[in-house]
């Protein structure tokens, strides 16, 4: 079985429900960079999103 990548945006903002999974770590980043900059006008870098936010499941 294959793992994914997760990262849950109401972990860092609580009043925010987005939820990127992907089995892809690139793909599952650029969604949350994304998301983080267009919705909470956040910039993130790869590392931090990793080391950070993202979780394996």
């Amino acid at each position: 079985m294959a793992q994914a990548h997760r990262l849950d945006c109401e972990a860092a903002a609580a009043d925010c429900r987005f939820i990127v999974q992907s089995e892809n770590e690139e793909e599952a980043i650029e969604l949350a960079k994304t998301h983080m900059s267009d919705v909470h006008g956040r910039d993130y870098t790869a590392e931090e999103l990793r080391s950070e936010h993202l979780k394996i499941v």
